[in-house]
């Protein structure tokens, strides 16, 4: 039998405690069968180690987590953590409770990591759930109490690449969407994303998604400075120029892109940092999330509830 998803989110959210945030540990991002997948072998089983990383990820989930009683604002974001397609960082709730503490509903997305173990293609395996998790939350903003004009996406590193692949692919449909729901996210946060295939390249995550000899026309798809246009979402981008993983230069091709389509976007650059920052940079703590804070606030994302007269 199949599960209606929008009622199941609909009755674990009334299920929620009332607390400083409420979670919803686990929804489905699918209620049937999941999309291009193959019949994972008995030993591909879900791990979290002990850094807080997890690898053989086979059933993509979402996991809500909404602001304190009265302060949502109806923004969201729907967070893609980290980890070059081969693991993935389980640093989705630090990020998700400092956009509660703005109004922000959160929901981070574990999704699929690429494999031929478990997928008929895996290059687009990634790229599914991250359209059904847009998908999945516009079609219950209602349930969820957010604004359905008012969901983006925050890329963190390979986290990056996802979310601008589905937010600059938008006529590229990979998931069943016979209802039409609108996947363009409306705003991007990306943070030292990866962006480019084909420039500055980071060869470990080209192969785990696309395999070691990728096509040029692969390798030109995901190359998503090279897809942007004046639909593209409003962008905020933070690097740093030492970034020795993820060079700088992904987020600069990217903005060019976006100052060449006259998409509304904002770029820092910090001068040290590294790769992997997250919210606590060493000599800037989060600073950057004040930044990213009043960004959205001057595009429209209001991070704090206005009062009724």
């Amino acid at each position: 039998m199949k599960i209606n998803t929008s009622l199941l989110v609909a009755i674990l959210l009334s299920l929620l405690p009332i607390t400083s945030f409420a979670q919803v540990k686990v929804i489905p991002l699918y209620s049937g069968e999941i999309p291009n997948s193959k019949k994972a072998p008995a030993a591909y089983q879900e791990i979290l180690d002990t850094n807080g990383l997890f690898t053989k990820i086979s059933i993509p989930t979402l996991t809500v987590y909404t602001p304190k009683k009265g302060t949502a604002n109806g923004t969201a974001v729907i967070i893609l953590p980290s980890g070059g397609y081969r693991v993935l960082v389980d640093e989705g709730v630090a990020f998700a409770k400092a956009f509660n503490s703005k109004g922000i509903t959160a929901f981070v997305l574990k999704y699929r990591l690429p494999s031929d173990e478990i997928m008929i293609d895996k290059s687009i395996g990634p790229l599914q759930d991250a359209q059904m998790a847009i998908k999945l939350v516009r079609m219950n903003a209602k349930a969820f109490n957010i604004d359905p004009v008012k969901i983006g996406f925050v890329g963190v590193s390979a986290g990056g690449h996802l979310a601008s692949t589905e937010a600059t692919h938008l006529n590229t449909i990979l998931i069943n969407n016979q209802e039409k729901i609108n996947l363009r996210p409306d705003f991007l946060i990306l943070v030292y994303p990866v962006i480019s295939f084909t420039q500055a390249k980071v060869t470990a995550t080209i192969d785990k998604l696309l395999g070691a000899n990728p096509s040029e026309d692969l390798l030109s798809f995901f190359s998503n400075e090279k897809h942007v246009t004046a639909n593209t979402p409003p962008t905020f981008l933070l690097h740093a120029g030492d970034d020795e993983r993820v060079s700088v230069q992904h987020s600069l091709i990217f903005y060019e892109a976006l100052q060449h389509a006259k998409v509304k976007s904002e770029f820092h650059i910090l001068q040290n940092g590294g790769h992997g920052f997250a919210l606590e940079h060493e000599t800037r703590a989060d600073k950057w999330f004040s930044w990213c804070s009043e960004w959205l606030n001057e595009n429209g994302f209001g991070i704090q509830t206005k009062k009724k007269k």
